[in-house]
């Protein structure tokens, strides 16, 4: 089995094994998903964190109002009323104003903490040192104990707003978020190794050899021209100035000096 260690850009993020032979259509495509598993789970652990500590999401009319506000507007959060942590609630208000303060007591915290933890140490990059490999069956398993962890300590479920709940239902809405930037499309991610890509038509084995103990670092992007070419502003300033330079450039050589629009030197 070849061993890859995958990066994106200089960062590492897991290890993955697959036999040369592997066609990269679908060692792509493999890779492409425990990667984007993996960013699922860390969004998840991030939300629950936010859940143990003040409750479900309010319902997105009454995000950032303070009580006042809410009271004048008449705003009512049913799902609140229905959606109570297993043994009852101790009020943690949320200062940032996205959940609604109702937090589950000390002992259901708890069993969300150490979810939390154990789904993280299952995709943490620190398995690249241990030397163990990821596999999509590892991310899914990350995946059912948080559900697992969110059934037992709410057992009327959450909104359907609530963006745990989305991501467990694979609604999750992550677009003009930075979390959104860093998923890449299964259709649209390539793997490169010793600056070539790795082209999905070919079999892995056609780039690295028939020796199976191969281990080689391959770095997964997203198809930039998919993306098109990002500037930063200081880059589309200057690419401006210097175009209007050129302009101003061409327009003096055009009219000359016998041009009519040029002035007469001073007798």
């Amino acid at each position: 089995m070849v061993l890859l260690h995958v990066k994106r850009g200089d960062e590492s993020q897991f290890l993955l094994q697959a036999p040369g032979s592997t066609e990269l259509e679908e060692l792509t495509v493999q890779v492409a998903r425990v990667y984007n598993g993996r960013l699922k789970v860390q969004r998840l652990c991030s939300e629950m964190e936010e859940l143990a500590e003040h409750g479900i999401f309010l319902p997105p009319n009454m995000q950032g109002l303070t009580d006042d506000q809410i009271e004048e507007l008449k705003l009512k959060d049913e799902w609140g009323e229905k959606c109570v942590p297993s043994g009852g609630a101790v009020f943690k208000k949320d200062d940032i104003g996205r959940r609604n303060g109702q937090a589950p007591n000390e002992k259901m915290k708890q069993v969300l903490k150490k979810t939390i933890e154990e789904a993280k140490a299952i995709i943490s990059k620190k398995q690249v040192e241990a030397g163990v490999c990821v596999t999509m069956e590892m991310v899914k398993d990350a995946l059912d104990q948080l559900r697992g962890a969110v059934m037992i300590v709410y057992p009327m479920g959450l909104p359907p707003y609530d963006p745990i709940r989305m991501e467990f239902e694979n609604k999750e809405d992550l677009s003009g978020t930075q979390a959104g930037l860093n998923v890449i499309k299964e259709a649209e991610a390539q793997l490169w190794w010793a600056a070539k890509e790795l082209r999905r038509t070919k079999k892995l084995s056609d780039y690295v050899g028939k020796n199976e103990k191969t281990k080689i670092i391959a770095k997964i992007q997203q198809n930039v021209q998919t993306r098109g070419p990002w500037k930063t502003m200081p880059e589309m300033r200057l690419r401006h100035r210097e175009a209007e330079q050129k302009t101003g450039a061409l327009s003096e050589r055009r009219e000359g000096p016998h041009s009519p629009n040029a002035q007469e030197p001073p007798p």
